[in-house]
């Protein structure tokens, strides 16, 4: 079914025709005269989309719209009306309507727009149910990609994570290392277990023993009790190593025999320890290379590296691109209580097209602060740092390639800015009506 849909109109004679036809075309379909027998039956068994006049008997359709919007359900709302006024459509998108269309209505028009309205909420829907499946069956969800290289990622992943063995992840910066990590943990036997995870780049030998062993009481000046170290607190769980590559030569000794004799002595401490831990390590180094140079041990460079992971860059998986950018939109909207629903396809072009060094992490940093700076609906091109909007204007000799639709968003923009935003004043210089002026300024969100 193409979805559920409501038609309010006091009108019985539109209300019957718009009815037939749109249960003709599949949908399934219930008519109200009045905004409160609608909200009634919205309560019971809400719509994906709902064709809402504006003028109703008793509640109108503004104030049935804020209603609909306050019960938090996946329902569009399209506003109907047989006045020109562009304040009642302002005032509608406002409160959240999902468009504003004037009668007399064009049926190609409603049908688009109906269309779109419960593709939307079905496409919502989807994604949910999506994640919840990732969540409970693959522990993948905070993994994002659908390109060849990272399919094969997801693969491995599955295929490795039941099995008991050290995993090396390999990878440049900025590619998700972490992310891998928690996954095989979560999708593996000890999921219900610890998982610690250690940074090993940037500490003394001292402080990376006694982070990772702990230490008896008295061991060294300032131990007034004995602590128990990462190693032995993830007992049952996985260890996630990070950096493993800028671990000192001494402690990578000290690390070997951890993982050859499952158990370990605290700093100060006599007893041994017992360990029943997992070890999963990551590092953007050829450790092959530091092998070579003396800087690493090729022997404990075999026990972790039982099973490989490699990242691909971002560079070799653009096809993910736009996935992320519209999963790091909707998480910084969302945190950032912002209203930033799209990204322009020029905005996004940049984007695909843009080396990113820093990979993921570089690209969710882009975003982030786009979104915090973002005024509008979309995420467009001015919203990108100064430096990759310059990067794209060169690229083109000074003035980037655009579309014809950004053409005349920009157009439009300018005329808008001459006018002092006056859009009766507007629509005369661009020649159209004021009714086609609105339905602009609401699809390139100029308003």
């Amino acid at each position: 079914m193409p979805g559920r849909l409501a038609v309010v109109d006091d009108e019985s004679a539109a209300r019957k025709r718009l009815g037939e036809i749109f249960s003709r075309d599949g949908y399934e379909v219930e008519t109200f005269g009045d905004a409160e027998s609608f909200l009634k039956r919205q309560s019971e068994a809400p719509f994906d989309a709902v064709l809402l006049d504006l003028r109703l008997p008793g509640m109108d359709g503004l104030s049935a719209l804020k209603r609909v919007k306050a019960q938090g359900v996946d329902t569009e709302v399209v506003l109907v009306t047989g006045f020109s006024s562009l304040e009642p459509a302002i005032e509608a998108i406002k409160l959240g309507a999902y468009h504003f269309v004037a009668k007399p209505v064009r049926l190609a028009e409603i049908r688009n727009l109906v269309k779109g309205a419960c593709d939307k909420v079905a496409l919502g829907r989807a994604n949910r149910q999506l994640r919840q499946a990732l969540r409970e069956e693959t522990g993948l969800e905070s993994m994002i990609g659908a390109s060849a290289p990272m399919r094969g990622v997801f693969e491995l992943v599955r295929k490795v994570a039941p099995v008991n063995c050290n995993v090396l992840i390999q990878g440049p910066s900025g590619t998700g290392k972490a992310l891998v990590a928690r996954a095989i943990h979560k999708l593996s036997s000890r999921k219900n277990q610890t998982f610690v995870s250690f940074n090993c780049g940037g500490f003394t030998e001292e402080l990376i023993a006694s982070e990772l062993f702990g230490y008896e009481k008295g061991a060294f000046t300032g131990a007034a009790a004995t602590r128990v170290g990462l190693l032995e607190s993830a007992g049952g769980g996985t260890v996630f190593l990070d950096e493993i590559g800028e671990m000192p030569p001494s402690m990578q000794v000290k690390l070997l025999h951890v993982i050859q004799e499952r158990r370990i002595l605290r700093v100060g401490g006599t007893r041994p320890v017992d360990l029943d831990i997992r070890v999963i390590a990551a590092t953007n180094r050829d450790l092959k290379q530091d092998i070579a140079d003396g800087v690493f041990r090729g022997d404990l460079f075999y026990r972790l590296n039982v099973v490989s992971i490699v990242l691909p860059s971002l560079a070799e998986r653009r096809e993910d691109i736009p996935l992320l950018v519209r999963h790091f939109i909707d998480k910084y909207s969302l945190l950032f209580h912002k209203t930033v629903r799209e990204v322009s396809p020029q905005a996004l072009q940049i984007l695909t097209r843009y080396e990113c060094p820093g990979n993921v992490r570089e690209l969710e940093n882009i975003v982030e602060r786009g979104v915090a700076l973002c005024d509008s609906e979309v995420f467009s091109v001015e919203d990108l740092p100064p430096e990759l909007q310059q990067a794209a204007g060169g690229a083109a000799g000074g003035e980037p390639l655009v579309s014809l639709e950004e053409l005349e968003r920009q157009h439009i923009a300018r005329v808008l800015k001459s006018t002092g935003h006056n859009k009766s004043l507007a629509a005369q210089i661009l020649d159209v009506p004021r009714t086609t002026l609105w339905r602009k300024l609401k699809q390139f969100n100029l308003d």
